[in-house]
């Protein structure tokens, strides 16, 4: 369930426009203007405000947030404000061009979380938006097993039934299979990767739960014998992501805000993309498993229209 709040009565979009544009306009920025405005409009409503804004105006209202914003603030607007599937695009080029540590997350969460509808749209925005398809992008930004998993993961159209109805058989088969690349340390087996790239979600929470009973223990607990090993490290994300969204999203979370100092960056993603979709179970897990609310530690970590702007989204 979604987070952020749209008022009942939502004013006309040329108001919006007219008020943004007054923010934005003379000596010093209404930043609390704008947050009021965007942070409360869900996609369909923000891409006509932006679209409004140009043809009002004459100017990308990208463009005008970026003369008057910094820092983060700037970041968590841009990153909010378009269209999800605009949004995904903009996130995935930022890894194929820079090629951030954090890169092969960005990518399988996109490839994991959105539906096969919404991941079509996001490679038809990228190659509208950047004459460049995000497959090639994803492939020439990545090799080895890593290749192996993030291209499938972004590129299949996932079976996505209406119930939670599975093949017993083939879950029980498929379980079998994963243990047995597994015990193998195959671990990029073509197998492996053809059931967590193709299965319905449904299927593979059957599968690893079937795994879970035949052999006594989680998937995850026999992929963490090699801790440091950044692809096996993927893949157990690759797992929690497809299965159980929110504890993956807790997680990422609470790692962000762990510790001296504050991974801005990450923090601003994950609240961006899951404010619209699910936000309300991520902060209900974030509550059971830290004894503490995700509002209570972004306010402590952040500051300023930065922690203003999240705490929006959120509440």
């Amino acid at each position: 369930m979604a987070t952020f709040s749209v008022p009942d009565h939502v004013p006309p979009v040329a108001e919006d426009c007219e008020k943004l544009r007054k923010a934005m306009q003379g000596w010093g920025t209404d930043e609390n203007a704008i947050i009021s405005i965007l942070a409360h409009r869900n996609a369909r409503q923000r891409c006509s405000i932006r679209q409004t804004y140009t043809e009002k105006y004459g100017e990308d209202l990208f463009n005008e947030l970026e003369k008057e914003l910094s820092g983060d603030f700037l970041r968590a607007m841009l990153v909010w404000t378009p269209h999800p599937a605009e949004r995904d695009a903009m996130l995935a080029k930022e890894f194929a061009t820079n090629k951030k540590s954090e890169g092969y997350f960005v990518i399988m969460e996109i490839g994991c979380t959105r539906t096969s509808q919404e991941l079509f749209q996001v490679r038809q925005d990228y190659h509208a938006r950047y004459k460049r398809s995000l497959e090639e992008d994803v492939s020439c930004g990545t090799s080895g097993d890593f290749r192996k998993l993030l291209v499938p993961l972004v590129t299949c159209y996932r079976y996505e039934p209406h119930d939670e109805s599975v093949d017993t058989e083939l879950v029980n088969s498929e379980a079998k299979i994963l243990h047995d690349k597994i015990s193998h340390k195959d671990y990029s087996h073509e197998e492996i990767i053809r059931i967590l790239t193709t299965r319905s979600k449904p299927h593979l929470r059957a599968t690893l739960q079937n795994y879970n009973d035949q052999f006594g223990h989680p998937i995850n607990k026999d992929l963490k014998k090699h801790r440091k090993d950044e692809y096996l490290a993927l893949l157990r994300a690759t797992v929690k992501c497809l299965t159980c969204p929110e504890k993956y999203f807790e997680k990422t979370l609470r790692l962000s805000m762990k510790g001296i100092g504050t991974n801005e960056e990450t923090l601003t993603r994950v609240v961006t993309t899951r404010a619209e979709v699910d936000m309300k179970h991520i902060m209900e897990q974030y509550q059971r498993k830290n004894n503490v609310s995700m509002d209570n530690d972004i306010k402590g970590d952040t500051s300023s229209d930065y922690r203003t702007m999240l705490l929006a989204l959120i509440n």
